[in-house]
């Protein structure tokens, strides 16, 4: 064989091979469903991208994450089923479902359970936290961290509401949760539980008068295209949650496994700013978009209307982790 032929194998070979180890390594990258209910410009996906991001850094292209928004692989309830089984990898969710997997989180949608932003972030990035995140193994679900929505309001396209007297006889989408609903119903309002893709449609065609999110999903969903009117109640600090499925998490490495974590804290940190940012900006954007803002609100009647919804909780979960918030240092 003479020296340029050999050349020529060598080369061949070489790049035979390089080829190859290209191949394997883009059949060995798994990719990640990630699935929310909001828009891709929402909070939510702020979140999203810091947790592709992370995943996708620390595990050098071995996991790939494609983001699922606006429903597309189901309502809230829907996903989480699929993190029992394996259809879905990772869910960006409310907690307003999740009860109804993990009861021992209805305690975090009791209507004004915390002050401000600072108490209930405290609360869970604590032990209370921490325990909670850790109950969702025992219903298939695991819990990788606490993100946010912010603290919920009412909107609705018929009348000011300053009181709940205001708020009397007006039908309002609620999130698929009792205690939430309970609540609505001490305040004469016709709570109508929906899945959330549902909800501006329902809207528009006036099958609901109203709804309540947070000023992050009202600014994301646009909301004030079919809703005139926005109360500043703060009836409910509403937490999220990254979770993830044990069908793929538990068939991972510990070194594995600490990629997701550590991406589901940035997504959590992600998440959180955009919140706090939007707060800031956002009430103005709804004002420029048509919306009236009502900002005196007198909260003081909604906390006795909504006492009832504390009973019917503590008679069926007892006070325990009840007490446990009120008594923390946060």
């Amino acid at each position: 064989m003479n020296a340029n032929v050999a050349r020529h194998t060598l080369t061949t070979a070489i790049t035979g091979a390089s080829l190859a180890l290209l191949s394997l390594h883009a059949q060995a990258a798994q990719t990640v469903n990630l699935g929310h209910t909001l828009s891709d410009s929402s909070h939510y996906s702020v979140g999203a991208d810091a947790f592709k991001a992370t995943l996708e850094r620390l595990s050098d292209g071995e996991f790939t994450v494609e983001e699922h928004t606006a429903g597309a692989l189901g309502g809230e309830r829907a996903m989480i089923e699929g993190l029992q089984i394996g259809t879905v990898d990772i869910v960006i969710t409310s907690t307003g479902p999740l009860g109804n997997f993990v009861p021992e989180t209805y305690v975090l949608d009791l209507p004004f359970l915390f002050e401000d932003y600072e108490q209930a972030r405290c609360v869970l990035d604590g032990e209370i936290g921490e325990e909670l995140l850790d109950k969702m193994d025992e219903h298939d679900i695991v819990g990788l961290a606490w993100s946010e929505n912010g603290f919920r309001h009412m909107t609705n396209s018929q009348r000011a509401v300053t009181t709940p007297e205001d708020a009397e006889g007006l039908k309002v989408r609620t999130m698929e949760n009792k205690v939430h609903m309970e609540a609505f119903k001490q305040m004469g309002v016709h709570p109508t539980p929906m899945a959330f893709p549902e909800v501006f449609t329902a809207l528009q065609q006036g099958t609901v008068d109203g709804q309540e999110n947070p000023i992050t999903v009202i600014v994301a969903t646009k909301f004030w295209e079919v809703q005139d009117h926005l109360s500043l109640t703060g009836h409910v600090y509403s937490p999220a949650a990254v979770l993830g499925s044990p069908i793929l998490l538990e068939g991972l490495s510990d070194e594995q496994r600490g990629w997701f974590e550590q991406a589901a804290q940035d997504a959590a940190e992600a998440t959180r700013d955009e919140v706090s940012r939007l707060e800031r900006e956002g009430i103005e954007l709804l004002r420029e978009n048509g919306m009236t803002v009502e900002t005196e609100i007198d909260k003081e009647p909604f906390q006795e209307a909504v006492q009832p919804a504390y009973e019917i909780y503590t008679e069926q979960y007892g006070s325990e982790m009840l007490d446990r918030i009120r008594a923390s240092d946060c």
